[in-house]
């Protein structure tokens, strides 16, 4: 089902409002998670704390069959941060979507072409950083020429590619689960008593199936993350 977009024209620019508010609500989210989860630090920790400890476990395992710890190490909070605010990203549009006057203005903000390639751009840019960073521009270079200096170009061409695939990738599996769930609710919304009860469970299967592509979704990039990383601040790579 199309819908239009609340846009904002302000000094030449136009901004989406909707996408705004979805990242400032995301970003909300994964920060009173980190904040609770971080309030009471117990020896022996229970609920929130002990979610946000297997949290940071499964990232440092993420972390460790990319690289070593040493050089990875560095890299444990950005690991932390991109997978809870991508789950959060992914599962803000699942229970419901809000259309106010013709624009969506709550949906998951990982549906928007434009929000996931930011993010992937952000991502590969980080590890031209810190690639730089960790071996010098001299050799931040020289690891486009091996094993063979004329596969330079075709490094070039696999970092354009990675930075699509990684974004588009996340947008296409968010946005299609979105599309398909707005659709069974618009036949359920047209269906009549008989045809809203059909279609309940495939509704709620879907929104199972959606549920656990967004979290393969996080975990997709977020261990692309760390293999792009390592790619970059690895001595042997």
């Amino acid at each position: 089902m199309e819908h239009g977009a609340p846009l904002w024209e302000f000094m030449g620019l136009t901004f989406n409002l909707a996408n705004v508010l979805m990242i400032t609500v995301a970003s909300l989210i994964v920060f009173i998670i980190a904040l609770l989860s971080t309030r009471k630090l117990a020896m022996k920790p229970t609920g929130m704390q002990n979610f946000f400890e297997w949290v940071m476990d499964f990232v440092k395992g993420i972390i460790k069959s990319n690289m070593d710890w040493k050089t990875g190490g560095a890299f444990h909070v950005l690991g932390i941060t991109i997978i809870m605010y991508i789950f959060v990203s992914n599962m803000l549009g699942l229970p419901f979507s809000v259309v106010i006057k013709g624009d969506l203005w709550w949906k998951s903000p990982t549906a928007d072409p434009t929000i996931a390639l930011t993010l992937a751009i952000m991502i590969v840019g980080l590890t031209h950083f810190y690639g730089v960073r960790q071996k010098g521009f001299g050799g931040y270079l020289k690891g486009f020429k091996e094993p063979f200096a004329f596969m330079v170009p075709f490094k070039i061409i696999e970092e354009f590619s990675n930075t699509l695939t990684l974004g588009l990738r996340l947008y296409g599996n968010i946005y299609a689960g979105e599309i398909l769930l707005s659709l069974l609710a618009g036949g359920l919304a047209m269906s009549g008593p008989g045809g809203w009860i059909g279609a309940i469970i495939p509704t709620l299967a879907w929104q199972g199936f959606s549920v656990f592509v967004g979290t393969i979704q996080a975990f997709i990039f977020t261990m692309l993350t760390m293999v792009y990383m390592a790619h970059k601040v690895s001595q042997d790579h």
